[in-house]
């Protein structure tokens, strides 16, 4: 079920026909929940999940080695040092 809850809501943020008999500047509990069958997300596979990535990884090209990645953090954590 999805539901969304503010505590502690102005009451001035709220449409006109919720704000009928409430005292202006005071806060409010405001619950939202979806009525009926929310939809359900939809459902990747596992090969079209790796199909994405593989996709994703040949147009990345900022992919960098093993060892140039530990070289960048050696660098860091050496500053820390000085």
């Amino acid at each position: 079920m999805n539901k969304i809850v503010r505590e502690h809501y102005p009451v001035e943020n709220l449409p006109a026909d919720l704000r009928e008999g409430l005292t202006e500047g005071s806060t409010v509990r405001v619950v939202l929940e979806m009525e009926g069958d929310a939809p359900s997300p939809a459902k990747t596979s596992y090969e079209e999940f790796m199909k994405k990535v593989e996709a994703y990884r040949s147009q990345d090209d900022r992919r960098v080695t093993t060892a140039e990645a530990v070289a960048r953090i050696r660098e860091l954590r050496d500053e820390w040092d000085d």
